[in-house]
C-alpha cells in the first residue's frame, strides 16, 4: 500500500485507517478545486481558439469564463457535477494511497509513506501501478463528472441517477468507459512522474532548508506536492485532453449552446482531428486553469493526508 510502511517503528496505522486518511484528503481537496475543474473541462472541449481575438469563442481566459458562468449558470454552476468527481476523488484516494503492488521484484520497498524519503524510482513504479488501479475502477464516475461539467443550461441530465439511466438506455454500458484509452496511456506516466518529482523535490526543500526531526514537515509536503504536481500536469497534459472530448461523445446536442460540436471515431482519430482542426496548441487547450488545479489539488492532498496520518498516529 503507498502510504503505509510496515518497518515504522512505535505505533502504525491500519490499514482502514490509511484508506479513511486517503478518502478525507480526496474530498477536501476535490471541494476546493471544483470551479477550477469546470473551467479547465469547459476550455479542454472548445473547438475555437482561446483568445479574445477569436469572436465566435465562448471563452479566451480564466476570469473572462468565470465571469461568464457565473452571469449565465450561476454561482452553483461552478460545482457542477461535484457528486460524482467527489465520489471520484474519494475513491481514486483511496484506492491509490491503499493499492496493494503485485510485483515481486518490489516486496518490502513498496510500502511507502509519502512523509517518508525513498527512492526516486520505487515511488515512480509504485506511484503509477496505484494510481493505474484506481483509475480502472474508478472511469465511469470520471466520465459522468465529465459531462455534467460540459452541460449548460437547461441541463440535459437533472440528477446523477437520471444521467445514469440515460446513459445507459440510450448508449450502453460502455459509455461510461469513453476515453478510457488515453486514461490508461497516460495515468502511469502522470502519477508516477507525480510521486518521482515528490520525492526529488522533497530532498531539494530538506538540502534548501534543513528540517527539525521533530517537525512533522507538512509545508514541506504542501511546496513538493505541488511542483510535482504542475510538472507532471505538464508532461501527460494533451492526454487529458483526448479523455474529456472521447467522454463527451454521443452528448453533442449538450454542447451546442458553446459552439463548434466534433465527433471522434476513436483515440487516433481524436489526435488526428484536433492537430488539423485546432493545431499543435490545441493539443493544450485549458493548460492555465489545469495547472493551477494540478499545484492546488497535489499539495493539498498531499498535505492533508499527511495530516490526517499524524493526527491518527497521535491519538494512539
Amino acid at each position: 500500500m503507498v502510504g503505509f510502511d510496515p518497518r515504522r517503528e512505535g505505533p502504525v496505522l491500519s490499514s482502514t485507517e490509511i484508506a479513511a486518511a486517503g478518502s478525507v484528503a480526496g474530498m477536501v481537496t476535490r471541494a476546493i478545486i471544483s470551479p477550477l475543474d469546470l473551467i479547465k473541462i469547459r476550455f479542454q472541449l472548445q473547438i475555437e481558439q482561446l483568445s479574445v481575438k477569436n469572436p465566435r469563442a465562448k471563452y479566451h481566459g480564466i476570469w473572462q469564463g468565470c465571469r461568464c458562468i457565473l452571469a449565465e449558470e450561476g454561482l452553483p454552476a461552478f460545482w457542477k457535477g461535484h457528486l460524482p468527481a467527489q465520489l471520484l476523488y474519494i475513491a481514486f484516494g483511496a484506492v491509490q494511497v491503499h493499492s496493494p503492488i503485485p510485483s515481486p521484484t518490489l516486496p518490502s520497498s513498496c510500502y511507502l509513506s509519502p512523509s517518508e524519503l525513498h527512492s526516486a524510482a520505487v515511488h515512480f513504479v509504485c506511484g503509477g501501478i496505484a494510481a493505474c488501479n484506481a483509475s480502472m475502477a474508478c472511469q465511469p464516475l470520471d466520465t459522468l463528472r465529465t459531462r455534467f461539467a460540459a452541460q449548460g443550461e437547461p441541463k440535459v441530465y437533472r440528477n446523477l441517477r437520471h444521467a445514469v439511466a440515460t446513459m445507459y438506455r440510450t448508449e450502453g454500458p460502455l459509455a461510461f468507459y469513453r476515453g478510457l484509452t488515453p486514461t490508461t496511456i497516460a495515468v502511469f506516466p502522470y502519477a508516477g512522474l507525480q510521486f518521482y518529482f515528490y520525492n526529488i523535490f522533497k530532498k531539494v526543500y530538506l538540502w534548501a532548508i534543513p528540517a527539525d526531526p521533530d517537525t512533522k514537515g507538512n509545508v514541506r509536503n504542501l511546496v513538493s506536492g505541488s511542483c510535482a504536481g504542475v510538472l507532471s500536469k505538464t508532461i501527460t497534459y494533451p492526454f487529458d485532453l483526448f479523455k474529456k472530448r472521447l467522454q463527451v461523445g454521443g452528448f453533442e446536442q449538450a454542447r451546442t449552446p458553446f459552439g463548434q460540436v466534433r465527433s471522434y471515431q476513436g483515440f487516433l482519430d481524436c489526435i488526428v482531428k484536433i492537430g488539423q482542426d485546432e493545431g499543435a496548441r490545441g493539443y493544450f487547450k485549458g493548460l492555465s486553469p489545469s495547472l493551477l488545479k494540478a499545484a492546488v489539488s497535489t499539495g493539498f492532498t498531499f498535505f492533508c493526508y499527511d495530516f490526517f496520518c499524524n493526527t491518527l498516529l497521535s491519538l494512539k
